[in-house]
């Protein structure tokens, strides 16, 4: 296997992650042990972590996915949300788990918990990879979260940069000389 050039400063590697991942999926395993749920992937940059998330649980479940968002091509929300990606899955009367990469300012995620709410589900609550409190712009938490991060540009583990690096097998974060490179 050839080892990868490292791209900006490593916050957590992949070691850090696996740990972090069956940590959580066994937590998920206790809190939904012997009901219906369904976990719902946030397309593009949770694919990752929705695989690790999904291979260490224990329990059965039902996967979906989903794409929306408020950023676009842009790297600040436009606070509109757009759905490109509708879950086909029937949620009534099943736990839904929306597995994201990072929550940010948070405004996608609410508007879609609002939106999953409305298919009459038991439960929807969110599981993070990231979670960046610093940029949040409602009021919104996250149930179940991987690593807590401060404002910083991160690539890698699903994570882009203009569609780039999602394949890094780390979570690393750029300063602004670190684009210019790439």
């Amino acid at each position: 296997m050839v080892k990868p050039k490292i791209l900006g400063k490593i916050l957590y590697d992949y070691e850090q992650i696996q740990e972090r991942a069956k940590e959580i999926a066994a937590q998920i395993d206790k809190d939904y042990e012997g009901e219906n749920l369904i976990l719902l992937c946030t397309l593009k940059g949770s694919v990752l972590w929705f695989s690790d998330i999904l291979k260490y649980m224990e329990i059965d479940c039902k996967i979906d996915f989903v794409s929306a968002s408020s950023y676009g091509s842009a790297t600040s929300t436009s606070g509109v949300v757009k759905i490109s990606l509708d879950p086909n899955i029937n949620m009534y009367n099943s736990h839904v788990l929306v597995v994201e990469d990072i929550v940010d300012s948070g405004t996608t995620l609410k508007y879609l918990m609002g939106k999953l709410e409305e298919r009459g589900p038991k439960s929807v609550k969110v599981c993070t990879m990231l979670n960046k409190e610093a940029r949040r712009t409602v009021d919104f938490h996250a149930d179940y979260v991987g690593f807590e991060i401060d404002d910083l540009f991160v690539i890698g583990y699903g994570l882009d940069y203009d569609q780039r690096l999602r394949g890094l097998p780390y979570i690393s974060y750029l300063e602004e000389n670190d684009v210019e490179e790439l």
